[in-house]
């Protein structure tokens, strides 16, 4: 009787995490008049020494065959909050102007690569914690990304009038023990 007990209750706390876990969002996917940006973590779990795969898209769809728009570093963002801690994770940008063409129905792509900083006032855990955050190994806890495609388009007529674009998406994932 013990025994069936226990199973029973394991497979309910199985069936409860699987149902937590396809109910995490890990793509995101959002239009905006003439472009669709992509937010995408390809597992909404990973063991605590896995590389997190995290990437955003931005695609044209509109009417011409190919746009020019002007961003920074990079059009994507990636601030993450770790929710366990309630740590915030910034994503830093560096300011050179860059101008990027996109072919309609051609994704530009970047992957996460790290990100994050401390101070050297901060404690030593947070330290520690964004160290490992800044190569990329996430520690055990529950990540929200909230992501940005930030750029403006360069009208290609004779107005060269810009339009600025800040397309927000939002993933979540879970980091557990090996």
């Amino acid at each position: 009787m013990k025994k069936i007990s226990i199973t029973i209750l394991c497979i309910l706390v199985m069936v409860i995490l699987f149902v937590f876990q396809q109910n995490m969002k890990t793509k995101a996917e959002v239009k905006e008049e003439a472009f669709v940006y992509r937010l995408v973590t390809e597992k909404a779990e990973y063991s605590e020494n896995e590389a997190i795969k995290i990437y955003a898209e931005l695609e044209y769809i509109g009417d011409k065959e190919e746009i020019e728009i002007s961003h920074r570093n990079s059009p994507f963002y990636f601030p993450i909050v770790e929710t366990t801690r309630n740590y915030e994770i910034d994503y830093f940008m560096t300011l050179p102007l860059k101008i990027t063409k996109l072919i309609k129905g051609k994704p530009l792509r970047e992957e996460y690569l790290g990100s994050g900083g401390y101070g050297s006032q901060d404690e030593k855990e947070y330290i520690e914690f964004m160290k490992r955050i800044m190569n990329n190994e996430f520690p055990k806890g529950y990540y929200v990304v909230n992501g940005l495609a930030d750029f403006n388009v360069i009208d290609n007529g004779d107005t060269k009038e810009k339009k600025n674009y800040e397309i927000n998406a939002q993933i979540e994932f879970r980091v557990n023990n090996n």
